[in-house]
C-alpha cells in the first residue's frame, strides 16, 4: 500500500511555480488557481508574489486563492490587494480576508484602519473581525467615527465579535447612529450580552424608523432575556412590517412568559402562514393552556406547517 501524499493529487509546486512567469497571462491565472488547489503552504509566498503579476486577471485570481490561507504572510498579501486600483481585484482581496482566523495575522491590516480609501478601511475593519485580536479594539471604536457607514458597520463587528465588557458604551452609542445599517449592525451585536443596558438600548430601537433595524431588535431580545423584554415584543407584535412581528414571536416563545399569550392568539388569524405557524410555535413553548381552543382551530389550518406546528403545539398543552 503506497503512503498517501496530502498535495499528490494537486501537481507539484515548483511545477506549478513556473508557469507563474509563462508569458501568457491566462496561463498564469490557471497557475495560480492550482496553486490555492495544492492546500500547501509552499504556495502562499508564489501567491503573494502573483498578487502583484501586471495582469488584473492573474491578480484577482491570486486574491480569491489565498481564501484557502491563514497566516501573516497571506494577510499581507491581501492587504496588498486590497489597495489594488483594479476594483474586481480589490474585492476579492476584501472577501479572501473576511476567511482570515488566526490573530497573529491583525498587524497586517491595523495600518490600514486609517487609509485613505473608505473601501479599503471597510476591509480591513472586515478582515480584522473574525480575528478577534483584542489590538483591534482601539483602532474599532476609533472607527466608529469614520465618515463612511460601510466602515462603520465594519467596526461594529470588530467590536461585537470581542465581547468585552468595556464595548457595551461603544456599541450602545453605535445603536443610536445616524445610517440604518450601522443601527441594524449594533443592535444585532448588543444580542451576545445579557446587560440591562444593552436590553433597554434594543428595547429602544423597537421605535426605530427602518423596519430592518426594529426585526433586529426584536430578535435580539429574545437572546438578552433580561428587563421586561416581553412587553416590549408584545408591542413588537402590532408593527406594520411582518418581519418584525415574525421576530417578536420566535423571541416570545424563547422567553416563555405566559404574561404574553393572550397577546399572540390573534396572530393565530393573520393572513400569512408564516406568522401563523411562529403564533402556534410561541404558544407551544409559552404552555398557557388557555390557548388550547385558538389553536385547535388552527389544526387543521389549510397550510401543512401551520398545522404541523400547532398540533405540536397541543401536545405540549395537553390539548
Amino acid at each position: 500500500m503506497s503512503v498517501f501524499e496530502p498535495f499528490e493529487a494537486f501537481g507539484d509546486v515548483d511545477e506549478i511555480a513556473d508557469r507563474l512567469r509563462d508569458p501568457d497571462p491566462s496561463v498564469r491565472r490557471l497557475a495560480a488557481i492550482e496553486l490555492g488547489e495544492t492546500a500547501s503552504p509552499e504556495a502562499v509566498p508564489l501567491l503573494a508574489a502573483a498578487i502583484a503579476d501586471p495582469a488584473p486577471e492573474v491578480r484577482r485570481q491570486a486574491a480569491r486563492a489565498l481564501a484557502d490561507f491563514d497566516g501573516i504572510e497571506a494577510a499581507r498579501a491581501l492587504a496588498s490587494g486590497l489597495q489594488d486600483p483594479d476594483a474586481e481585484t480589490a474585492a476579492a482581496a476584501a472577501e479572501s480576508l473576511a476567511e482570515l482566523k488566526d490573530p497573529e495575522a491583525a498587524p497586517a491590516l491595523l495600518p490600514l484602519v486609517d487609509h485613505a480609501d473608505a473601501f479599503v478601511r471597510a476591509g480591513a475593519l472586515r478582515g480584522l473581525k473574525a480575528l478577534r485580536s483584542p489590538a483591534a479594539f482601539a483602532p474599532a471604536a476609533a472607527a466608529l467615527r469614520d465618515p463612511a457607514p460601510e466602515a462603520r458597520v465594519q467596526a461594529v463587528g470588530v467590536i461585537g465579535y470581542l465581547k468585552l465588557s468595556e464595548a457595551l458604551p461603544s456599541l450602545i452609542g453605535a445603536a443610536r447612529d445616524e445610517a440604518a445599517e450601522v443601527r441594524e449592525a449594533a443592535i444585532n451585536a448588543l444580542a451576545f450580552t445579557r446587560h440591562p443596558s444593552a436590553a433597554e438600548a434594543v428595547a429602544a430601537a423597537l421605535d426605530d424608523p427602518d423596519w430592518r433595524v426594529r426585526a433586529a431588535a426584536a430578535e435580539s431580545l429574545g437572546r438578552i432575556g433580561v428587563g421586561d423584554a416581553a412587553a416590549a415584543l408584545v408591542g413588537a407584535l402590532r408593527d406594520g412590517f411582518w418581519q418584525v412581528r415574525q421576530k417578536a414571536l420566535v423571541s416570545l416563545g424563547k422567553l416563555r412568559q405566559r404574561s404574553a399569550a393572550q397577546a399572540i392568539l390573534p396572530l393565530l388569524d393573520e393572513e400569512l402562514p408564516l406568522l401563523r405557524k411562529e403564533a402556534a410555535a410561541a404558544l407551544g413553548e409559552i404552555g398557557d393552556a388557555g390557548a388550547i381552543s385558538a389553536l385547535e382551530r388552527r389544526a387543521d389550518d389549510p397550510d401543512p406547517d401551520v398545522r404541523k406546528t400547532a398540533r405540536w403545539a397541543l401536545t405540549r398543552l395537553g390539548g
